[in-house]
């Protein structure tokens, strides 16, 4: 089978820096393909919106389509990119992050050969909808490359913070301004933040500005995670919406290979797979006051949590089980093509 993969987001400022870009990449590794960027905002000298995404790269499609059996395409949300309607090849469309409690368009989806999701609580909300072509697949990184580091609490408690926001609202909604109100109040944590060259230095001046530079690190280069993990004694990822971070964030899966618990929003549908397997703290809001209560209950049973992550590890979401997972869908749709 030979695919074309399409992707929504715009090129990375830091090469490997972005998830979905890595989970595209295992799978090109492995079944082969070329790789389409339908975001035609890093040369427009225009914002172009979303419904216009793909098709000033549809010559190329046309071109490739020749010698392709199926399209994937990955994106965050359940939007419907009307590219795919002009797409001659069966379609897959990858939801990345979980999806919000409003109805996508069914019939849209539908339409497609398949739709895949990396969470039960996205599975289940979309089968609700009535969705007959979706398929669950988890989130896969290369596990192999994480090694087990125990850190002793010594006083001061290390975090790291991944998912960087990619726009100045995402400083709010992805919890980093009530992240660092809570470190005014708390001397004993510190944060490493994981940057990918965007708003390199908002984040910096919020830092200063705050009196936190030294309880804070911003790393804003390609890094080895495993090195950063072995520095720290957990990680963390917040969110008010659901649909801007990936169902199972990357960072959080690395944390678990390494040993490392984890602190989350309940909104993001891996907090079922903490709560399940009791592998870290759950939040159930974004505030200062919240984010201190569950990193001090973290940190009172510390010991057991993490006992608990290096037993169960990171084998679930190992990127072979996620290549195995896409396989079965692409035969289920070129079985019924």
């Amino acid at each position: 089978m030979k695919l074309l993969y399409h992707i929504t987001n715009l090129p990375p400022k830091i090469q490997g820096t972005e998830a979905s870009l890595q989970e595209l990449n295992i799978l090109r590794r492995h079944f082969g393909g070329d790789l389409i960027h339908l975001n035609p905002n890093d040369q427009s000298p225009i914002y172009l919106p979303r419904l216009l995404f793909g098709f000033h790269q549809l010559k190329r499609i046309r071109t490739a389509e020749a010698t392709i059996d199926a399209h994937h395409l990955y994106n965050a949300d359940p939007f419907p990119f009307p590219i795919a309607r002009w797409l001659r090849k069966p379609v897959i469309y990858s939801v990345s992050s979980g999806v919000r409690p409003k109805r996508p368009n069914i019939h849209y989806f539908n339409s497609l050969a398949a739709v895949t999701v990396s969470d039960q609580r996205s599975f289940d909300q979309m089968t609700a909808w009535g969705s007959r072509n979706c398929f669950l697949v988890r989130h896969g990184i290369d596990t192999k490359d994480f090694s087990v580091t125990v850190l002793p609490f010594e006083g001061i408690f290390k975090i790291m913070v991944g998912s960087a926001p990619w726009t100045m609202g995402q400083f709010a909604t992805k919890g980093v301004d009530a992240l660092l109100t809570a470190l005014q109040k708390a001397p004993w944590l510190h944060l490493i933040f994981l940057w990918r060259g965007v708003l390199f230095e908002e984040i910096v001046e919020r830092v200063w500005r705050m009196g936190l530079e030294k309880q804070v690190e911003i790393i804003n280069q390609r890094v080895d995670v495993n090195t950063v993990l072995a520095r720290v004694h957990a990680s963390i990822a917040l969110v008010t919406d659901p649909a801007i971070i990936k169902a199972y964030p990357h960072s959080l899966i690395e944390s678990l290979a390494a040993g490392k618990p984890i602190l989350l929003s309940r909104s993001i549908p891996m907090a079922d797979y903490v709560e399940q397997h009791s592998c870290g703290q759950l939040i159930d809001n974004a505030t200062p006051e919240a984010i201190l209560a569950a990193i001090e209950a973290l940190i009172q049973d510390y010991q057991g949590i993490q006992q608990a992550v290096v037993q169960r590890g990171a084998g679930d979401f190992s990127h072979q089980a996620m290549i195995d997972s896409f396989e079965t869908v692409y035969e289920s749709v070129l079985n019924h093509g």
